[in-house]
């Protein structure tokens, strides 16, 4: 936890004043017994109002500073532990971006989720108490132990008897709590991902009638996390009739010996009551620090959890001497491309070679896991090839800056992703500063003119999160009007014309083919209708290029091609 205070840097006057605040409130409590001692015996005892309205008054003064500094010292300390989370937060989500989809895979999404709140939150709350007590308690406790040696010696020798008893029992408690807190993380990750598989999945789960399955799933999960809470919850409650019992069985002793002492004259009865109260002190210093001590281990494991984030390297990054293209025209190359997915036994892709022109429209196809996609990643940089290069107007695009490599780029995912907000929001998603005629041109060319125009609100129209109140044809043509309205020299489309029809999806083509003539166009395509008509299409099996020609050309010279063709095809099309 401690490496994660660097973030505390901006604020490190405030951590200091709140410090200060603590120490002037422990001093301030700590002198209080001792003017009380002293009203009594020295005000009540002999009778003398007077000393006891003047003492009385000095010490609510005192009082009123503590109370002051509490307060202070409370608030500050909230606004460090806020500011802190917040920077935490902005920093892990900047770290998050530049992560490959490698790195995101290797987290999972819902542990990501429940590090960047619920980890983040125990951090900030265990934060408030460090610097709350971390000053008060032990000046407390030392303070209180010097001051009650000070009243009567002898009586110190019965807190000297309890304490190792109280710190005893908060030890062997803490030992069973500390375990219980690491496992809770664990198991909320775990709810937190199947309550996010169930969210996302709903229609899949209806479909196959698996909602008692799922549930059931869920139960248990959530059953496991209640369990261990409760568990952690029972031991806590447990803690507290223990540490009042005991500190009631301090006060009669206390009572009980400082009796004998006041019948031989030895002790005052003033003294009595402020030992009474030094020791009531001491005993609740410690168990602040006991309670900080048991909440430490569960933020130390939320702790570990943020900086194992920091802690990985981005497979991917910018040279620290990016090459610069005075005119980017969007050729791309790939040399002998080998690349494999981490942990996989053999290429997605192997001895990968082609060309991808400008004017020209470049089509990929193949079976599934052929590495269509792959190429796709790799052009966007998604992942790093393993063997070979990709060139991008003759320059590597590991010499690129990955902001530059991405803004000359139209991508089009095979799943459109849609962010909530209006249909005009989401177009300019791909150019934040595009008029409402390059909108509209957009959509035109993507053939999503019509469904909006039929929207209530037409370009206003709100898109709910996901996308969800769209189909799946009119989702996929807002992403294409996405990339349009980028204008980019190159324009990737990743299986993206699979949820349209065949009129739509000839219509947009034929519309695509005039707005991309200087650009180079590559398409990944499981339909043959699709590609007929491209410039040059590559044929893909098993992660190795088996073809590449004109669709004429390859059925006579591409086998997988054919294969492919046919099974889509009749003879009268194919013909």
């Amino acid at each position: 936890m401690i490496k994660l205070f660097r973030f505390l840097k901006k604020f490190r006057w405030l951590v200091i004043a709140v410090i200060g605040f603590m120490f002037v409130q422990a001093i301030a409590e700590l002198y209080l017994p001792t003017l009380m001692s002293d009203i009594v015996n020295n005000g009540m005892m002999k009778g003398d109002t007077a000393y006891i309205w003047r003492r009385g008054g000095y010490m609510l003064l005192v009082a009123g500073l503590s109370s002051l500094s509490s307060i202070v010292g409370a608030f500050l300390s909230a606004r460090v532990a806020v500011g802190f989370g917040k920077i935490l937060r902005d920093n892990i989500f900047t770290r998050a971006e530049r992560f490959s989809l490698h790195e995101f895979d290797k987290i999972g999404t819902a542990s990501m989720i429940t590090r960047t709140t619920n980890d983040i939150n125990q951090v900030q709350m265990v934060l408030v108490m460090m610097m709350r007590f971390i000053i008060y308690a032990p000046i407390m406790c030392i303070g209180g132990i010097i001051m009650a040696y000070s009243k009567d010696r002898y009586l110190t020798l019965v807190l000297g008897g309890i304490l190792p008893l109280f710190v005893a029992t908060i030890v062997l408690i803490a030992a069973k709590v500390i375990p219980l807190f690491k496992s809770l993380q664990k198991k909320l990750d775990k709810v937190n991902q199947i309550l996010r598989e169930n969210l996302i999945g709903i229609r899949v789960i209806r479909a196959f009638n698996r909602i008692d399955t799922e549930r059931k799933r869920f139960y248990d999960a959530n059953r496991d996390l209640t369990d261990t809470a409760i568990k952690v919850n029972k031991i806590m409650a447990v803690m507290q009739p223990i540490m009042i019992l005991l500190m009631n069985f301090t006060s009669i002793s206390i009572i009980w010996f400082a009796s004998k002492r006041i019948g031989e004259n030895r002790l005052q009865i003033g003294d009595m009551m402020a030992f009474l109260q030094y020791a009531m002190q001491i005993l609740f210093s410690i168990i602040m620090v006991s309670i900080m001590f048991v909440m430490i281990p569960r933020a130390q494991a939320s702790a570990e959890r943020i900086n194992e984030i920091f802690e990985i390297e981005p497979e991917i990054i910018d040279p620290k001497d990016p090459k610069k293209v005075d005119e980017f025209k969007g050729h791309i190359e790939f040399k002998n491309v080998t690349f494999s997915y981490p942990g996989a036994e053999t290429p997605a892709i192997e001895d990968i070679s082609f060309e991808a022109k400008p004017g020209e429209v470049t089509a990929i196809i193949g079976g599934t896991g052929s590495g269509k996609s792959t190429i796709l990643n790799l052009i966007m940089r998604f992942y790093d090839v393993d063997r070979g290069n990709i060139l991008i107007d003759g320059v590597d695009i590991r010499e690129l800056e990955q902001k530059e490599l991405r803004s000359f780029i139209g991508y089009v995912p095979q799943n459109a992703v849609l962010f909530s907000g209006t249909i005009a929001d989401n177009i300019r998603y791909g150019k934040e500063d595009a008029t409402d005629e390059e909108v509209r041109h957009a959509a035109e060319i993507a053939q999503a003119i019509e469904f909006i125009n039929e929207m209530k609100d037409g370009f206003n129209s709100l898109v709910s999160q996901g996308g969800t109140n769209l189909s799946g044809g009119q989702k996929q043509r807002l992403s294409i009007a996405r990339a349009i309205v980028k204008k980019p020299k190159i324009y990737i489309f990743d299986d993206s014309f699979s949820a349209l029809d065949f009129k739509t999806d000839a219509k947009l083509r034929l519309a695509l083919k005039k707005e991309t003539t200087n650009s180079t166009v590559l398409i990944v395509a499981q339909r043959v209708a699709t590609i007929m008509d491209a410039d040059k299409i590559i044929v893909l099996d098993e992660g190795r290029i088996v073809g590449i020609g004109k669709h004429r050309e390859l059925l006579k010279t591409c086998e997988v091609y054919r294969e492919i063709v046919s099974s889509q095809l009749s003879e009268e099309e194919i013909a």
